[in-house]
């Protein structure tokens, strides 16, 4: 009986280079929830179907198929709600961009904005838009071109307001 061994040997660079490309940069992940908290207090939640992580020198998230956020108020209730059919958190930055169907909701006021586009500057706790918007409330409903506001909605400034329209109660 013969016995044949073969040894094969690789250096560390050839090792690395086969890793490197052979490797899926990222991750995907279902039903996913993520909690911003600050000295054991949630600020923000938020909640996603579908998320792809991407790693390396621009790591990101993207929500594919949309998401939900909460914004929370010092009471530790929801403040705010910001949705969207698509999302991408841009980690270095802590911007996140959504688009398609955007809907920012101050639970407090029942105050509504339905935007296309949104960016929301989670390290300093604003958004903004370029894009056109619709802002309604119980008693009027505001046109805008773009606008620029805080996290949860409550103070706001409207570019290029084109109308207000007051909504009378019918009794």
């Amino acid at each position: 009986m013969v016995m044949v061994l073969f040894s094969c040997e690789n250096s560390l660079d050839k090792v690395k280079e086969f890793i490197d490309t052979d490797t899926i940069n990222g991750v995907l992940a279902y039903n996913v929830v993520f909690t911003r908290s600050d000295s054991g207090f949630v600020q923000a939640k938020l909640m996603a179907p579908v998320m792809h992580s991407m790693e390396g020198d621009s790591a990101l998230l993207e929500f594919p198929k949309g998401f939900v956020a909460y914004i929370y108020d010092n009471n530790r209730t929801p403040s705010s709600k910001i949705s969207g059919d698509y999302g991408i958190r841009h980690d270095k930055e802590e911007m996140l961009f959504a688009k398609n169907n955007v809907i920012v909701e101050n639970l407090t006021t029942k105050e509504t904005l339905f935007t296309e586009t949104l960016y929301w500057n989670q390290s300093t706790k604003k958004i903004y838009t370029r894009n056109a918007v619709k802002i309604t409330s119980p008693d009027k409903i505001i046109y805008g071109d773009s606008l620029n506001a805080n996290e949860d909605f409550s103070q706001r400034v409207i570019h290029g307001m084109r109308a207000t329209l007051e909504i009378e109660d019918e009794e």
